[in-house]
């Protein structure tokens, strides 16, 4: 099939590269511009773009899809004979009524959660957070609402207790790409007819927000498990962390400990070893938090010995904890 392809990471470069290696044409990208990154902060391209351009596939990086004369040049793309739909994969521009409605096949998204649970910007971390035991992609047919179309068909996949956001996006990323690989084969089954689509039932609808970087501040009046989702939740980006010393301190890989006899200050260090930095927790500070890889403020990701090595801790040290009504 000929189609135009919207998307910008490596979720939805994984979704392109199945696309084109399934035989379909892609006629045109449209991928959101080039960023600044690094300590340089110099202009990188998106996963998507990359992958556009090794194929000798036209780019188009609009900021809006708003203008009118950029959607009279993008009506052009599907018109009669030309690409017959739309696939969307993390593009991250909303795509207006009038550029729905060109392709004659409509607009497919690939959403990385069951719908209708977690519409919106981040279900993955979200998932997470929640403590959901399961999630998926769903292919739906686009509509003005956010996230609300028709499910053109949902593949489940179940939650390892220790995913990271960044393992869970690569595991959803491959299960998006044979999803609409099989919905694209569907479609050019039944010509010029679009694929029947199941509405989204009204039970069941969450909101997945966009995660702010204040969220990334661990509570530590939290329990172990609550803390352990959050950190997996936000690695690789924007990464959970604690205050120690005044100094930002990124948390990586957690796990919960035993619950303590003893009450302790939430946040505050109980040992250091080996084994980990033992962190208490909970509202009575009676949890443990077990912290086996961390990282300061310039350096780099390391494991809890070698962490201790180059920045010692005492038992009775506490990572703060963001203000209440934060």
């Amino acid at each position: 099939m000929r189609l135009v392809f919207a998307g910008t990471p490596e979720f939805a470069a994984t979704v392109f590269d199945a696309i084109v290696a399934a035989g379909h044409e892609v006629v045109c990208v449209l991928t959101q511009p080039d960023r600044p990154s690094g300590r340089g902060m110099k202009l990188v391209a998106g996963a998507v773009k990359q992958r556009a351009l090794s194929h000798q596939i036209p780019v188009w990086q609009p900021a809006t899809l708003k203008e009118p004369a950029l959607q009279s040049r993008l009506g052009e793309l599907f018109a009669p004979g030309k690409a017959g739909v739309m696939v969307v994969a993390a593009y991250g521009l909303i795509l207006p009524q009038a550029v729905l409605d060109m392709p004659r096949l409509g607009c497919l998204n690939i959403h990385a959660s069951l719908l209708p649970r977690w519409r919106g910007a981040a279900p993955i971390e979200r998932a997470l957070i929640a403590g959901d035991g399961e999630t998926g992609v769903c292919v739906m047919q686009m509509e003005a609402g956010l996230d609300t179309g028709p499910v053109v068909l949902a593949r489940r996949l179940t939650i390892d207790a220790r995913d990271t956001a960044g393992s869970l996006r690569e595991k959803l990323g491959a299960l998006g790409a044979t999803a609409i690989v099989d919905a694209l084969a569907a479609l050019a089954a039944r010509g010029s007819n679009a694929i029947p689509a199941t509405p989204q039932p009204e039970a069941g609808v969450a909101y997945a927000d966009k995660i702010g970087k204040a969220e990334a501040w661990l509570d530590f009046r939290m329990g172990a498990s609550g803390l352990d989702r959050r950190i997996r939740a936000f690695d690789p980006a924007p990464g959970a962390f604690g205050l120690l010393r005044g100094e930002k301190i990124k948390i990586w890989r957690a796990r919960p400990g035993a619950r303590r006899i003893e009450p302790a200050l939430p946040g505050s260090i109980v040992s250091t070893g080996r084994e980990g930095i033992q962190i208490a927790c909970g509202a009575d500070g009676r949890d443990t938090l077990v912290v086996d890889e961390l990282q300061k403020s310039g350096g780099k990701r390391l494991a809890a010995p070698r962490f201790l090595a180059g920045f010692p801790l005492a038992a009775g040290e506490c990572l703060e904890s963001p203000p209440a009504h934060s």
